[in-house]
């Protein structure tokens, strides 16, 4: 697998290819990378954030070793010091190592990992991806706009790793077990752990 070089943003989110993220970019070795980005038309890779006080010997870096590329779909430019932007997550990477810029900003070693591939969900999971419809469609139902709803078209009920990636990012979970699901290799696997979540959070008393 090839390596190559990508600007990081570490953040305290997780984003899934195909995901949308809102972003308000304001400091200046950021300005400086999204800037470059659009006039390369290139992307970067959101990371996540790591507490520093894990015990997690198997990674050494301070941040997430699976990143996801994204690339910006709008920026709005208008106002001095800052950038609004839309992202849409592409695919994944892992980070081999990185180096910090002088002006801040950490640039990474990566490789690519498969996407993956379009799975039909089995029969006994579909109420994940009915239950992520239901949803889905009563957000209008509850006054949202079309344009603010976070999830991208064109909306794939029938692939497991589209509905259980839509779920990782909309579940109240902390941010390391958002990315432990993220980075799973099977969206079978990780479709049954959002099936258990669901589940469990059901049978909570109200």
């Amino acid at each position: 697998m090839k390596s190559y070089s990508l600007p990081l943003f570490p953040l305290n989110v997780v984003v899934c290819p195909a995901g949308l993220m809102h972003l308000r970019i304001f400091e200046a070795r950021y300005l400086d990378m999204i800037k470059a980005c659009l006039r390369q038309q290139t992307g970067f890779a959101m990371v996540a954030a790591l507490p520093e006080t894990r015990q997690d010997t198997a990674n050494p870096l301070p941040f997430a070793q699976v990143a996801t590329v994204v690339e910006i779909l709008d920026a709005d430019v208008t106002t001095v010091g800052l950038i609004l932007i839309s992202c849409r997550g592409q695919r994944r990477v892992k980070v081999m190592d990185y180096h910090i810029q002088a002006d801040g900003l950490v640039v990474g070693l990566v490789e690519d990992i498969d996407n993956d591939m379009q799975i039909a969900i089995p029969d006994d999971l579909k109420i994940v991806s009915d239950s992520l419809e239901a949803l889905i469609t009563s957000l209008p139902q509850q006054g949202m706009s079309e344009q603010d709803i976070p999830i991208l078209k064109p909306y794939a009920y029938n692939d497991a790793a589209w509905v259980s990636n839509r779920w990782v990012e909309l579940l109240d979970l902390s941010l390391i077990e958002k990315q432990r699901l993220m980075q799973m290799d099977s969206p079978i696997v990780r479709l049954e752990l959002i099936y258990d979540l669901l589940n469990a959070n059901a049978k909570k008393p109200n």
